[in-house]
């Protein structure tokens, strides 16, 4: 198919790409060209709250300006992101790589939870966060630290997002898709990328032995590797 000379990282919820870099220079070492995206809310600032399809279009006027075809890698709530875009817009899409992503649905008793915490204190976030002990108490519970440290706007922008489901739109993705993830990750749990594998055509799964919630970070090395293995055995050449 030629060369594919770049790819671009949607990161997770942090406010700080500096743990990102590590990924992105081993790729680069691989022969991938390798940028990791500020994204709204997070590493760039916003005006009001987003919702899943604002990041949409963020991310579809981002990629526009590519000349070419390009791999999108995304951890976390930017494997939602990404996810929901290879769905709606595949055409610059060579190849799309999903690292423990965010966007299943679950019943579960503690996601209920962690979705009602974020909707109860997005309205009564004054009246709690006068008790900095209680605050930091749910967001132990809720696995949620970095609500600590949201804007208003970026408060319920997380309520929006934790709300989007993506498992209506996985069967509509049609880019060639490798899902990694850690074996023992708690925060999207491995049975969330056993669903995703299923239901998104041409997909593989690769499953990190010791790794965690971010195996890129932990396992970079073998996370790169089987990156780049996999576009090769696309037919593309870096």
């Amino acid at each position: 198919m030629g060369n594919l000379n770049k790819a671009l990282i949607i990161h997770g919820w942090t406010y700080s790409l500096e743990k990102y870099k590590k990924i992105a220079e081993v790729l680069i070492l691989k022969g991938l060209q390798t940028d990791i995206l500020k994204v709204p809310g997070l590493t760039e600032k916003i005006d009001k709250p987003w919702n899943l399809d604002d990041y949409i279009d963020w991310l579809k006027n981002r990629i526009d300006k590519e000349k070419g075809k390009v791999v999108l890698i995304g951890h976390s709530n930017g494997g939602r992101i990404a996810g929901a875009y290879a769905s709606l817009y595949p055409q610059k899409l060579a190849y799309l790589v999903l690292i423990d992503s965010a966007g299943i649905s679950h019943d579960e008793f503690h996601v209920k939870l962690r979705l009602l915490f974020f909707t109860t204190l997005a309205k009564i976030g004054k009246k709690i966060g006068s008790s900095a002990i209680l605050k930091n108490l749910l967001y132990k519970l809720t696995g949620e630290s970095d609500y600590n440290n949201a804007t208003a706007d970026m408060k319920k922008t997380m309520t929006n997002l934790v709300k989007s489901d993506l498992s209506f739109s996985l069967n509509k993705i049609n880019t060639p898709t490798l899902i990694i993830w850690g074996e023992l990750d708690k925060v999207t749990p491995l049975s969330d990328g056993k669903i995703m594998h299923k239901f998104i055509k041409n997909s593989k799964l690769y499953i990190v032995k010791g790794a965690k919630h971010a195996p890129h970070f932990t396992h970079t090395e073998e996370v790169a590797e089987i990156i780049s293995r996999s576009i090769l055995a696309q037919g593309y050449s870096l």
